[in-house]
């Protein structure tokens, strides 16, 4: 199972194939950890996205499309969403008084059962996500960590930002204009 790619392993998990889903939470479990830890910024709620995010993958009708793009993008909005009902769910529990701090990305864990070589293409993506980000401004910084990183909605950004929709919309799609570009340029795919 080891050898076959992330679409053979999702055609395999469609037929309810229990060590097509093994390989691939091997596979991906320590990226799904980090990302929804850098968004939650606890252990047990970040492992709990993990499970939620592998029996979606178990139990979901949407099919990944290789022709649509890479998997693990697929898989990350996959965790993206996941994380963001998370926090919204924690926002109402709390009334909506959250604090988030920004943590720097060298505070993902690094996920220690990856190989050497995925630690270092998690590294190298890292480095060119925060050389990328160099090119943004501080707003724009924090729209993308308030969108991606604590699942705000756009609504509720409009609302948080006195701005229109519209207008935060426009932001939020020429921030990742930007972002795509500085990241194209450096050679990380985000397609």
């Amino acid at each position: 199972m080891q050898n076959l790619s992330d679409y053979e392993l999702m055609l395999l998990i469609k037929g309810k194939q229990h060590a097509a889903l093994s390989a691939l939470y091997d596979r991906h479990a320590g990226l799904v950890y980090s990302f929804a830890w850098k968004s939650l910024k606890e252990e047990a709620a970040a492992k709990d996205i993990v499970q939620a995010v592998f029996l979606r993958l178990w139990t979901t009708e949407a099919e990944y499309d290789p022709g649509k793009g890479k998997f693990i993008n697929w898989l990350l909005t996959i965790v993206r969403n996941i994380t963001a009902d998370a926090q919204r769910k924690r926002r109402r529990e709390n009334k909506g008084v959250l604090h988030y701090l920004r943590e720097d990305l060298e505070r993902i864990p690094d996920g220690q059962s990856l190989s050497p070589e995925e630690q270092a293409e998690h590294q190298f993506v890292r480095e060119q996500i925060r050389t990328a980000y160099r090119h943004l401004s501080k707003q724009q910084i924090t729209l993308l960590e308030h969108f991606y990183w604590q699942g705000y909605t756009l609504s509720e950004l409009a609302a948080l930002y006195n701005q229109p929709l519209g207008t935060v919309k426009n932001r939020l799609h020429q921030t990742l204009k930007i972002l795509r570009r500085h990241l194209s340029a450096e050679g990380v795919g985000t397609g």
